[in-house]
């Protein structure tokens, strides 16, 4: 049984997915056992109280240093046994210490074809506003195993998802969500439960 440590920030809708995925039997022999949020009264949480999820709040603020932070982190994932972190709309950045502890076993899923609209400051909203403002003509998202920093880590998958000239933000970032991470973050998680996934510098292989 692969254990899902999942980490949130806002509303949700990717935790949601893999909800759905598991209890769809899209994802067998994984289990989501704890669900750590950044700030409290987030949306996230009642979807984890819902579904009868153990949750706890560990916001960056409450520590003097990342170092701290970190540790508080690493303890809560091992007294659950966690065997992979997801990060799913999880804004507060990781220190050295956390990676390293679980390398190679931290994905994030983020709304944009990286390298485009990625790294600090690019979450919610403001990677459709920048896609739409540079008139590209696709956009998408990317799973990427997580490092120090932004946005950086080997990209897993990725998705394309066409941009329509009535698009707005809003628009944009819902159809990113549902033809593109909703689809890739529970699929990184099946490729990983399967031991399908092969870092090899920055390229990531998927062993058939």
């Amino acid at each position: 049984m692969l254990r899902i440590g999942v980490m949130v920030s806002g509303g949700g809708t990717n935790l949601q997915a893999i909800i759905d995925s598991i209890s769809e039997g899209k994802l067998p022999n994984c289990k989501i056992v704890t669900v750590v949020s950044s700030k409290e009264g987030v949306f996230a949480l009642e979807r984890a109280k819902k579904h009868s999820i153990p949750y706890a709040v560990i916001s960056k603020k409450a520590f003097k240093t990342q170092e701290e932070y970190d540790i508080s982190l690493l303890e809560h994932m091992r007294a659950y046994e966690v065997d992979l972190v997801v990060l799913a709309g999880f804004l507060s950045l990781l220190g050295r210490r956390f990676v390293e502890a679980y390398k190679n076993a931290i994905i994030n899923v983020h709304p944009s074809l990286i390298p485009a609209f990625c790294g600090k400051g690019n979450y919610g909203l403001i990677p459709h506003i920048k896609a739409l403002e540079y008139g590209v003509k696709i956009t998408g998202a990317t799973v990427h195993f997580v490092d120090c920093e932004y946005d950086s880590g080997p990209i897993i998958l990725q998705k394309a998802v066409e941009i329509k000239d009535d698009d707005t933000p809003e628009t944009l970032q819902r159809r990113v969500m549902e033809e593109a991470e909703w689809i890739l973050l529970p699929e990184a998680i099946r490729l990983f439960s399967e031991g399908r996934l092969k870092v090899e510098g920055r390229k990531v292989r998927i062993l058939p």
